[in-house]
């Protein structure tokens, strides 16, 4: 469950002077594309036991959680998650797929889950770390998606309404400070499973009346717990003409030898695969018509905005019926069939190319291209006015790498480049530091 927030409070921090003869375009020219799973973990079926707890926080007042939620299977089984991950690695699917820590407070993945022994819990990690790992971010969806945990005593807090459930009120009033234990208690769960973390997912409104101590106790937390160098999290999707585009917060030190930032990755379809609480799939065609010419994603790719669509792992599995999973294979199809120059990324791959986009500082000294980046990047990709002086290469230090010439940008590979009219597109790995882009 998603909300629709405004981003105007979050704080940008520094930027870096960049040259406007230089644009930097999206990875070898390509669109991102992605899929954001929130509501998976290992075995437990999250949603068929946080569905009576969110009936109970509400006081039984609320239609849209009185479903009859004991019919719904207590598991989404590991051989679902192996037939999915295969199918996804297939067609080169990447994205993010949550792994609940403390899922609906049936048990800690880290410890014991009742209803299954410690071997399964642990094959299930395994599953998720050799399957999934390679082509998906491993996001924890807070601790435990339902109640607020008491980090002294690692029980929920006795009282059961809004105000202490993770998906409403608690964040409200809540200091970064605060925030940012309560991740950090959820991203070491994982920690201690050895699931690496680069970000984490905010279930339902969490943080949505905090939004700066969001972004800062993301950017503490993640830092602290895995050391990662690029934090990111996902709590915004849009559906309307807002932009999607990744939105680089916090930025600080670009100079220095600690440069920091965190990124919001930010959603572009609502959930239509089946949704969180197994109603009926809105279908294929809201995202992609059958004729390839409309729908949400034909309209965000349109655009070049990155493209990361949103869905629920329970509507994935719907009750075994795999009725999501069915209208996702049929999205993937028709996207691949539309467009042939989309790019599948992890949310970190997104995340670190876009604090390279926006905090690399670049400018044009006597034809040369210079170069001052925070953070290394592959695939950065620039145009600039056309160079007909010979071919460019790339300097680092006492390295030079030569880039190969192609014929389009339909062709750009990694250290490659091409003319395209008056422009030449150059895309290359950008070093951390100082990188020259001259002519030989």
């Amino acid at each position: 469950m998603l909300a629709l927030e405004s981003l105007a409070a979050q704080e940008s921090g520094e930027r870096p002077k960049q040259s406007q003869a230089v644009e930097t375009l999206n990875p070898r020219a390509r669109v991102p594309v992605g899929l954001i799973i929130d509501d998976s973990t290992c075995l437990v079926n999250l949603n068929r036991f946080a569905m009576p707890q969110f009936n109970a926080a509400f006081g039984g007042k609320k239609t849209a959680y009185r479903r009859d939620w004991k019919s719904w299977p207590s598991e989404i089984p590991d051989d679902f998650v192996r037939k999915f991950g295969d199918w996804c690695g297939e067609n080169g699917v990447k994205g993010k797929y949550s792994i609940v820590p403390y899922p609906a407070c049936v048990g800690r993945l880290d410890r014991e889950v009742p209803g299954w022994s410690r071997r399964e819990i642990k094959e299930s990690i395994k599953l998720v770390r050799d399957r999934m790992m390679p082509n998906w971010d491993i996001h924890p969806e807070m601790v435990t998606h339902t109640r607020v945990i008491d980090l002294k005593t690692g029980h929920p807090y006795p009282e059961n309404s809004p105000r202490f459930m993770e998906n409403w009120d608690w964040t409200t009033g809540r200091s970064v400070d605060e925030l940012a234990s309560y991740h950090a208690y959820a991203l070491q769960i994982l920690k201690n499973i050895d699931l690496p973390c680069e970000g984490l997912t905010t279930p339902g409104g969490y943080g949505n009346k905090a939004l700066p101590q969001l972004s800062q106790a993301t950017l503490e937390s993640v830092r602290d717990v895995f050391g990662a160098e690029i934090p990111h999290y996902f709590r915004h999707l849009y559906t309307d003409d807002t932009s999607v585009t990744p939105r680089v917060e916090n930025a600080s030190g670009l100079d220095g030898d600690d440069p920091q930032c965190v990124v919001s990755i930010i959603g572009c379809t609502g959930d239509w695969t089946g949704g969180w609480n197994n109603v009926e799939p809105a279908g294929a065609d809201k995202f992609i018509t059958a004729d390839l010419k409309s729908g949400r994603m034909v309209d965000v790719i349109s655009k070049g905005e990155p493209a990361m669509m949103v869905c629920h792992w329970t509507g994935i599995h719907w009750n075994g019926e795999e009725k999501g999973f069915k209208v996702f294979q049929e999205v993937v199809r028709r996207l691949h069939a539309r467009f042939d120059h989309l790019i599948w990324m992890k949310l970190s791959e997104l995340s670190r190319y876009w604090a390279a986009k926006e905090l690399t500082r670049i400018k044009i000294d006597k034809g040369i291209i210079q170069f001052h980046a925070p953070f290394a990047c592959p695939d950065f990709t620039i145009s600039l006015p056309k160079n007909d002086s010979g071919s460019p290469v790339i300097r680092s230090g006492n390295q030079i790498k030569n880039l190969t010439k192609v014929s389009s940008r339909r062709s750009l590979q990694t250290n490659t480049w091409c003319h395209e009219g008056k422009k030449t597109i150059v895309s290359f790995d950008l070093p951390k530091g100082r990188a020259a882009l001259e002519w030989v």
